[in-house]
C-alpha cells in the first residue's frame, strides 16, 4: 500500500483559497494577519493535519529546553509574583524561561496560532487568560504540554482558585466584625482577552450580603477600569456619601491600597471608622498590614512548573486539575 502523502503548504493554500505568502505570515507573524483570514488558514491546517517543516525539524530534535509563559500585565504585582514562582521552580532545571506578554485579543490569538507550529517549546504555562476550544485542541494535537493558571479546560492541566468563595470569605469576615454598611470596589472587564475574577468575587460578596439580610445600595458597588486614580476617585465618592460605608471589600490588593490612601487623605481612621480588606496578598500587603484573602501566587507558579515538567517527562499522565486553597489573613486594616 502506498504511503499516504503528507499535506503541504500548497494543499493548505488550495483548501483555504489563501496565498502561500499569507499562510506563511499566519505561521510566523499571525498578529499581522486579519482574524478572519487567520481563522480560515488555521481551519485548513487543522483539517489537513499539516505540519510545517520548521515544526517537523523541531520534533526531530531531542528537545528545546525552553518553557514558555503567556501572561497579561507583566508588571502587575500578582503576575510578577506568579512569574517569580515559575522562575524559582525552573532555577535548578536546565530549562530556559521564555515570556510572551499579551496586550490585545489579536496578540493572544497570534500566540495561540503560532506557538504549536513554530515556537519550539517543550511546554507552556498560560496565566489568567481564556483559551478557546479550537486553540486548546491545536495544543493537544501538536503535543504541546500546557498548564492553565486561573482557567479551566477538561483536557488540559489547570490550577484554579474559587473566586466566588473568596468573595464570601471576605464579606462574612466583615459581617462577623459587626459591619452592616459594606461596599465593594473592583475593576470592570477592560479587555476582551482577559478572564475577570473580580466578577466572581463580586457575586460572592452580593450573595453573602443577601443571605445576611443586609441592604446593598447601588452606590456601594463601584466598578471602574483598573487604574489607581479611578480606584481612588471611587473611594472618595463613597466616603463622601451621606451614609458612607464602614467597610470596603476591594477585589484586589492593589485597589485596597488605593482605598487606604484616600482614607488617609480624608482623615478617615482605619480600621476604627473604615475597615478595608483586599484580595491576593501581594508582597506590599504585608508591609502595609492589609487584611486580605490570600491566594498562593508564588506557589501557583511553582506548582505550574512541577505539573508541566511531570507531563513533559511522561505525556501519558492524565491532566491534573488542582484547586488551591484561599486563606483569610487578618492584619490591622479590618
Amino acid at each position: 500500500m502506498a504511503k499516504k502523502k503528507k499535506p503541504t503548504i500548497y494543499d493548505v493554500a488550495e483548501r483555504s483559497g489563501i496565498s502561500i505568502s499569507t499562510i506563511s505570515r499566519v505561521l510566523n507573524n499571525p498578529e499581522k494577519v486579519n482574524p478572519e483570514t487567520r481563522a480560515t488558514v488555521l481551519d485548513a491546517i487543522d483539517k489537513l493535519g499539516f505540519v510545517p517543516k520548521a515544526e517537523a525539524r523541531a520534533r526531530a530534535l531531542s528537545g528545546s529546553n525552553r518553557i514558555g509563559v503567556i501572561t497579561p500585565f507583566f508588571t502587575a504585582p500578582s503576575f510578577v509574583q506568579r512569574l517569580r514562582g515559575v522562575a524559582s521552580a525552573l532555577a535548578t532545571s536546565n530549562y530556559e524561561l521564555v515570556i510572551y506578554t499579551v496586550d490585545s485579543y489579536d496578540r493572544i490569538q497570534g500566540y495561540f496560532s503560532s506557538i504549536p507550529f513554530v515556537s519550539n517549546l517543550d511546554g507552556l504555562i498560560v496565566m489568567s487568560l481564556p483559551i478557546q476550544k479550537q486553540d486548546a485542541q491545536r495544543f493537544l494535537d501538536h503535543g504541546i504540554e500546557t498548564v492553565l493558571v486561573e482557567y479551566s479546560h477538561p483536557e488540559m492541566n489547570c490550577i484554579e482558585i474559587d473566586d466566588f468563595q473568596g468573595g464570601v470569605m471576605a464579606t462574612q469576615y466583615l459581617i462577623d466584625k459587626g459591619h452592616r454598611c459594606i461596599a465593594f470596589v473592583g475593576d470592570k472587564e477592560p479587555h476582551d482577552f482577559e478572564i475577570h475574577p473580580a466578577s466572581a468575587r463580586l457575586k460572592g460578596f452580593k450573595e453573602t450580603m443577601r443571605k445576611a439580610g443586609l441592604d446593598l445600595p447601588d452606590e456601594y458597588v463601584r466598578l471602574f477600569v483598573n487604574t489607581q486614580e479611578r480606584a481612588m476617585q471611587a473611594t472618595r465618592d463613597m466616603l463622601s456619601l451621606p451614609t458612607p460605608p464602614t467597610a470596603i471589600f476591594a477585589a484586589a490588593d492593589i485597589q485596597a491600597l488605593s482605598v487606604l490612601k484616600v482614607a488617609r487623605e480624608m482623615g478617615v481612621k482605619v480600621p476604627e471608622q473604615l475597615a478595608v480588606i483586599g484580595f491576593d496578598d501581594i508582597d506590599s500587603a504585608e508591609y502595609l498590614d492589609l487584611t486580605t484573602i490570600r491566594q498562593h501566587l508564588d506557589e501557583s507558579g511553582k506548582l505550574a512548573v512541577e505539573i508541566l515538567l511531570a507531563h513533559i517527562a511522561d505525556p501519558s499522565r492524565p491532566p491534573q486539575h488542582v484547586r488551591l486553597p484561599l486563606n483569610l489573613i487578618e492584619r490591622k486594616t479590618a
